[in-house]
């Protein structure tokens, strides 16, 4: 009798007639539709118990998508319906489908259709091995030997072995059942491994070969050390270039175990990475010849550069250690490589070693093939993402590389492998050398091969980096993409800086002058932009503190004095980047008197400009006929300054140049200060400037009127910001008559002007660096009481006013405000002439969120109020917030209350605005760690509603909402608690909301709040045990532990999985907890209970993460 039911023919003819219709859908059944219709009427027949009975009927079938959907819905029902197999019938369900399988194989079925039966008879021994005793010992090897008995091909065995190794690790198991179902992969091991080693010899067809390979890279973190490393020589024989398919797929198997296997962690130096060295020694490099000859590259060159990228990251170490090494190996020659390939010398001799013979080979020899061959590669010709992608495959390495030159010790030359073979100059120890002498020359010789091999790196990714000419035409992907492989390579050449250091600064100004000076006027400016972008690329690097010899001439007429400051955008733009990246580099320039340029004036090219252009040499008072009046540093400086200058008109290249002006203003603020009268003249050019970059302009302004005295910056702000607020006065005048122009000017205006305000900021260089000397602040204060000062805020404060008032429900303007607010706004210690209090602007703000309530606005908010109560850097207790801060808060929160609820108490309006519900939580949560008592002082039923409003929250199901809630109940009930004139508000408020927030807790618990915020409601939960235990801390309404009973055992509790006696246990572990880890346990431990995770991974990995 058949374990499986048994339909009616109708019932399974209709089922094949929808798999029909589903799969091959005919002209008129092709609408999208009607084809999702027919998916979910086969979905639900699957679903039904009866749907196991379809599998039979279904694999007979002639047609080839009927038979899938049969193997298919076997899968399915043993993943998902597993239960309904009555236990006495589980023997026999799996012979049945055992035989199922053996039957398709032998009926030739399509090799998708045996690939769905194999994964459904591995997820029937998810269900069946796992158990004391198991219900199916050796399941592998049994399904081995049934399908070969019915004539399984031996690519079909490897392709279910494939299968297995690929199903079983990935499945959800807890860690019993994981290590019973690893174990019969082990067990499998050796019949596996005599199966891939019979069907990878060069004698056996190369479908067969493919096969095998494609199950050992299934295996590969399966097998042992001592399983793989016989399978390598087998490997490295069959990359022969002559079979590309074969050689593709070693290739890949060779890049799994170096990538993937036991041996990954770089071991297995003799058995994998010496062979391997030897094969690119002897084959790999004349692959790399014909790609470097032909230009172009094959499938199997393509394959080789793979194969030596995951050998360099494999093998690092062993590659720094050995790149001057003296020391000799000893490598059997695979019979591969037979004797009429090329030898590689040893001591300048050729010894050409016989098949099975050991060949000594200087390791420094492999090292250098290998380095020679991945440079090629990385040096591919032509223009990466056009003509080539391997090139960026390589980079990564020379990270590698660099890093493990760094931490490798180099060995004394002795051999290391055991294997007898020594240094070739082991007779140094024997004529009484001193050995510390030997090690330091090595040690030397190490560094100075390190030194040649990445002097080499940099040239060929300066030569790669390069664009091509104008007339290339290049659409704008292409140029994308090979921007983005221009910043990668700026990563590998950090890494070479920190090898070479100053040598490789200067071969890159070396290169400029030699290419300047042989330029000639038809030539591009293609190959020193690339110069000047790999200069740009490694600032980070440098430490521009120290002095260098190769930036000035940088920085002088040697180099920026004869680039162009017309046309040629892109070079002009690649210097802005490298002038804004170097900029506190002038900074640390000693202020002495001294010739602008050491170096002999260089010959000028025809488009050769001065290093400070005629115009604004005048404006910033720099007599270049006599550079000995004025100091290096500053001529420097102001070269600099004048070329980015020149370059603001221009919309091509003003975003860069603004940025370039903005960092040297802003990091030599004190040297540019004497020079403010230059500003002045570029103030009042700004009309040549784009709207876009007025902003950095001025704030680059700013930056350097801020290092003025205070009482001389007045003036300059006063040029400087009364014609924004008059802008900004004539918008709002033009509001109604033309509504978007006056918008735009505004935006442009609240932009300029936060440009402004960052610009007066101080500079900082750490946490406490930023505060103003007691002295230095005085001054500020005093210039602040200036009646022009006074006057100016006013007017800002007056203009801000205006602008809310109009247009506060506007996005664009919104956004505008709060970045001045943030700008405009300071604490005590790093106040400027133009900050404006908190205070005020806080009513704005609660004036706005009135008409319209946004996230940004409250955001804003949230910050305002957290300056009315600066913190103190000082080891001192925090005091509390002035009065004037009190009265503030006090009148700001009935309004940012009556605002948040009015819109939060709408039906799903809290679902529908998860910021607005984050960011509301998130303000009263500052509000009760600065403001506390404020809360108490709200008009009669405010808080209520507000602690309702939070209670309501934490069953939400977006997690940033709830977090924010539990936050900010937490905080508020552990506050209250601080001081003696709250507790009794504290035991009041716990009193009226304490039963209902530890429902909402609890059932959140059990399964309506998300499994990510647990944590937070083990908080909430842990603050009521700890404020509300004993009656008198809830004014004689119930203490916690009682409520927490309550709620469990109440009927109208939340269905869950959780028994009586779960929640009796967690009622117990709570209680009796004495600390917030027991109670977390206790918890998690309920939460998992009453979901139904437990005994699942997936259920404690959501509670623990």
């Amino acid at each position: 009798m058949s374990v499986l039911p048994q339909l009616q023919q109708s019932d399974i003819l209709q089922a094949i007639q929808l798999i029909t219709q589903a799969y091959n859908p005919s002209p008129q059944t092709t609408d999208p539709q009607h084809l999702k219709l027919l998916q979910q009427e086969l979905f639900e027949i699957q679903k039904r118990p009866e749907a196991w009975g379809l599998i039979i009927p279904l694999l007979e079938h002639p047609d080839q998508n009927v038979q899938f959907f049969g193997a298919h819905t076997a899968q399915v029902k043993i993943v998902r319906d597993w239960d309904y197999i009555p236990r006495e019938h589980v023997e026999a369900f799996r012979d049945l489908f055992i035989q199922l399988a053996a039957h398709s194989v032998a009926a030739r079925r399509s090799k998708i259709v045996l690939r769905k039966l194999f994964v459904a008879l591995t997820s029937l021994a998810l269900k069946l091995v796992p158990g004391h005793p198991t219900r199916w010992s050796d399941w592998i090897m049994a399904c081995v030997t049934i399908f070969s008995g019915h004539g399984a091909s031996t690519e079909q065995i490897h392709d279910f072995l494939a299968i297995v190794a690929e199903e079983i690790p990935n499945a959800d198991l807890l860690a019993q059942s994981k290590a019973q179902m690893s174990q019969s992969l082990s067990d499998a091991v050796p019949m596996v491994v005599q199966a891939i080693t019979s069907s990878i010899q060069p004698t056996v067809p190369a479908n067969q070969i493919q096969s095998a390979l494609r199950c050992l890279q299934a295996w590969m973190t399966i097998f042992p050390t001592s399983d793989l490393t016989p399978l390598i020589p087998m490997l490295i024989s069959l990359l022969n270039p002559t079979h590309e398919d074969v050689f593709i797929s070693a290739s890949d198997a060779l890049q799994e175990i170096l990538s993937k296997s036991a041996l990954s962690d770089g071991s297995g130096t003799r058995s994998l990475t010496e062979p391997l060295l030897f094969w690119l020694d002897r084959v790999g490099t004349s692959i790399v010849r014909d790609v470097v000859s032909s230009g172009d590259i094959s499938p199997v060159a393509r394959s080789t550069c793979k194969l030596i990228v995951a050998l360099g990251d494999h093998s690092t170490f062993y590659l720094a250690q050995n790149v001057a090494s003296r020391v000799a190996t000893s490598i059997i020659v695979p019979p591969a490589l037979q004797v009429e390939l090329p030898s590689s010398p040893i001591n300048g001799n050729h010894q050409q070693p016989q098949v099975g013979q050991r060949a000594q080979i200087a390791k420094s020899h492999l090292v250098h093939t290998f380095l020679r061959l991945i440079l090629a590669f990385t040096g591919h010709p032509g223009y990466f993402g056009v003509d080539e992608e391997e090139s960026e495959m390589t980079l990564g390495f020379w990270y590698l590389f660099q890093e493990a030159l760094w931490g490798t010790e180099y060995h004394d030359g002795k051999d290391v492998a055991g294997d007898g073979i020594t240094s070739v100059d082991d007779h140094e120890d024997s004529i009484g050398v001193n050995n510390d002498a030997i090690m330091d020359t090595r040690e030397k010789e190490q560094v100075r091969v390190a030194k040649e091999v990445y002097i080499e790196l940099v040239q060929v990714l300066r030569k790669k980096v390069t664009f091509p000419p104008p007339s290339s035409g290049w659409g704008k992907d292409q140029v994308d993409k090979f921007q983005v492989y221009r910043r990668d390579v700026g990563d590998t050449l950090i890494n070479a800086y920190y090898v070479l250091r100053e040598d490789m600064l200067g071969y890159y100004v070396n290169d400029l002058v030699e290419r300047l000076n042989a330029k000639r006027e038809e030539d591009g400016w293609q190959d020193i932009e690339a110069s000047l972008h790999c200069i740009m690329s490694i600032q980070e690097a440098i430490d521009l503190t120290e002095s260098t010899p190769h930036l000035p001439r940088l920085f002088g007429p040697e180099i920026l004095g004869r680039l162009p400051q017309i046309g040629q955008p892109r070079v002009r733009r690649t210097m802005l980047g490298v002038i804004g990246a170097y900029s506190s580099w002038f900074a640390n320039l000693p202020n002495s008197s001294a010739p602008v340029s050491g170096a002999a004036t260089p010959v000028r090219t025809p488009t050769a400009t001065p290093a400070v252009s005629p115009f604004f040499a005048d404006s910033l008072q720099v007599p270049s006929p006599q550079p000995q009046q004025t100091s290096r540093a500053q001529a420097l400086l102001l070269a600099a300054l004048s070329y980015v200058v020149s370059a603001l008109p221009n919309p091509a290249l003003c975003l860069q140049a603004g940025v370039a002006l903005r960092n040297l203003c802003d990091s030599n603020r004190k040297a540019l200060a004497p020079h403010i009268s230059a500003f002045g003249e570029l103030h009042s050019g700004l009309g040549s400037i784009p709207d876009s970059e007025k902003g950095k302009v001025l704030q680059s302004i700013a930056s350097v009127v801020q290092a003025l005295p205070p009482e001389q910056a007045i003036p300059p702000l006063e040029v400087i910001v009364s014609p924004i607020v008059q802008k900004l006065n004539e918008a709002l005048h033009s509001s109604a008559s033309l509504p978007d122009d006056a918008r735009a000017v505004a935006i442009l205006q609240l932009e300029i002007l936060s440009g402004v305000a960052k610009g007066l900021t101080h500079t900082s260089e750490g946490l406490l660096d930023g505060e103003l000397e007691p002295a230095e602040l005085e001054k500020i204060n005093v210039a602040r009481q200036d009646g022009r000062m006074v006057k100016l805020r006013e007017s800002i404060f007056d203009v801000v006013r205006s602008v809310v008032e109009i247009w506060s429900t506007d996005v664009g303007i919104g956004l505008a405000l709060s970045d001045l607010f943030k700008s405009i706004t300071s604490l005590p210690t790093d106040i400027t002439l133009i900050s404006l209090p908190a205070g005020p602007l806080l009513e704005l703000v609660c004036m706005a969120i009135q008409r319209q309530l946004t996230a940004a606005w409250i955001t804003l908010a949230t910050i305002l109020i957290a300056q009315l109560n600066p913190p103190l850097f000082a080891l001192t207790l925090k005091p509390g917030p002035k009065p004037e801060a009190e009265a503030v808060v006090r009148s700001a929160l009935p309004v940012l209350l009556g605002a948040g609820l009015s819109v939060m108490g709408v039906a799903g309006a809290m679902e529908r605005n998860p910021d607005i519900v984050q960011e509301f939580f998130g303000c009263m949560d500052r509000v009760a760690q600065d403001f506390t008592g404020q809360f108490y002082l709200l008009p009669e039923g405010g808080l209520d509603t507000l602690m309702q409003c939070a209670i309501t929250a934490l069953s939400l199901q977006e997690r940033y909402s709830l977090v924010a809630a539990s936050n900010f109940i937490s905080t508020l009930i552990h506050r209250s608690a601080l001081t003696d004139e709250l507790m009794p508000h504290k035991c009041a408020l716990v009193a009226r909301h304490g039963r209902a927030l530890m429902r909402a807790v609890l059932q959140g618990f059990a399964g309506i709040a998300p499994r990510s915020v647990v944590p937070n409601l083990i908080e909430v939960l842990g603050t009521l045990m700890s404020r509300a235990g004993t009656s008198v801390e809830t004014n004689d309404s119930g203490t916690a532990s009682e409520w927490m009973k309550e709620t469990l055992y109440s009927p109208d509790f939340i269905q869950s999985k959780a028994s009586v006696e779960d929640k009796e246990k967690f009622v117990k572990g709570i209680v009796g907890s004495r600390s917030l880890r027991r109670t977390r346990d206790a918890a998690n431990q309920f939460t998992l209970v009453a979901r139904g995770l437990e005994g699942s991974n997936f259920g404690y990995a959501s509670v623990t993460m």
